[in-house]
C-alpha cells in the first residue's frame, strides 16, 4: 500500500487589505461553514502547534474588521470557523484570503475562490517544511 501524499497549497495574493494581528475566533458572521485541517506536504501529516488566520469581505463587497479572524488548529490540524458568504467587488469572485504557518514549516498565503450559494466547504491548507 503506498503512503499518502499531499501537495502543497498553491500561494496565492495577499492583496492590499491584510491587516496584522487578527482576533482570536471561530465566527465572524453567518450561513457558511469553513473546516480543514493545517497539513505538511509530502506525508499529509497534521500540523498541530500551527495556526490560521482569513480576511474577507462582508455581503456587500467592502473588507471590514469584522470579517478577519486567527485560530490555532486543533492536535489533528483541524480548524473550523462560521462567516459570511463574500460578497463581491468589480473585478473579482467571491473569495476568503488565507495565512496559514505551522512550526518547521514555511508561512504560506493563499485564498478560497467560491462558487457562491455554498453553506460549507472544505480547505485543505497544505505547508511546505522548511529547508
Amino acid at each position: 500500500m503506498a503512503a499518502q501524499t499531499c501537495k502543497p497549497t498553491r500561494p496565492d495574493s495577499e492583496g492590499p487589505f491584510y491587516v496584522p494581528g487578527a482576533p482570536l475566533r471561530t465566527s465572524t458572521g453567518s450561513g457558511l461553514v469553513i473546516r480543514g485541517r493545517l497539513l505538511g506536504a509530502p506525508d499529509c501529516r497534521p500540523l498541530p502547534g500551527g495556526w490560521i488566520e482569513w480576511w474577507q469581505t462582508d455581503r456587500g463587497g467592502n473588507y471590514d474588521d469584522a470579517h478577519r479572524g486567527r485560530q490555532n488548529v486543533a492536535a489533528d490540524g483541524a480548524y473550523r470557523f462560521v462567516t459570511d458568504s463574500p460578497g463581491v467587488y468589480p473585478g473579482r469572485p467571491p473569495h476568503i484570503h488565507f495565512k496559514a504557518k505551522a512550526p518547521g514549516y514555511r508561512s504560506l498565503t493563499t485564498q478560497l475562490y467560491m462558487r457562491g450559494g455554498e453553506k460549507e466547504v472544505e480547505f485543505d491548507i497544505v505547508l511546505v517544511p522548511e529547508r
